[in-house]
C-alpha cells in the first residue's frame, strides 16, 4: 500500500465514514424518520377524538377547514387530522375512534393550503368516512 495520507485505511472504510455526511443517510440509519413520525412508521393509526377544529387555510385562500384533533392509540401522541368531504365533520363526534393516514404533501409535510395538518381522516368507528359523506353508508350506533 502507497504511504499516503490514507495508508492505514482501505477505501471501504474511508467510503464508509463518509456515507455519513449524507444528511439522508444518517437519518435513515439512524432511523430518525421512523422516531419522530407519531404513527411509527405505519401507513395507518388510529385514535380517539379530543375535539374538533376548523383551521384557517394559508394566504391566498380564504376558508376554515374542518378538522380534528386526536390521540393516537398506539403512543399517546396528540395530531391533527384534516376531514375531507362536504359535511364530513358531522359525521364525528368527540370521543369517537378514526382512523387515519398521511395527507401527502411532500416530504411528510402538510398538504396544500392547511398548515401544520399532516393526516386525513378516512374511517370513523371502522366505517369509510367517504361512504358516509356520499349516503351509502350510516355511521354505526354506539
Amino acid at each position: 500500500m502507497p504511504n499516503g495520507k490514507y495508508a492505514a485505511h482501505t477505501l471501504k472504510n474511508i467510503r464508509q465514514n463518509a456515507r455519513w455526511k449524507d444528511t439522508l443517510y444518517n437519518r435513515r440509519t439512524l432511523g430518525l424518520n421512523v422516531k419522530a413520525d407519531p404513527l411509527g412508521g405505519a401507513p395507518q393509526g388510529r385514535g380517539i377524538v379530543l375535539e374538533k377544529i376548523g383551521v384557517e387555510a394559508k394566504q391566498p385562500n380564504s376558508a376554515i377547514r374542518k378538522c380534528v384533533r386526536i390521540q393516537l392509540i398506539k403512543n399517546g401522541r396528540q395530531v391533527s387530522a384534516f376531514c375531507p368531504g362536504d359535511g364530513a365533520i358531522n359525521f364525528i363526534d368527540e370521543h369517537d375512534e378514526v382512523t387515519v393516514e398521511r395527507i401527502g404533501g411532500r416530504m411528510g409535510g402538510a398538504m396544500g393550503d392547511i398548515p401544520g395538518v399532516r393526516f386525513k381522516v378516512i374511517a370513523v368507528n371502522n366505517v369509510s368516512l367517504n361512504q358516509m359523506v356520499i349516503g351509502r353508508k350510516e355511521k354505526p350506533r354506539r
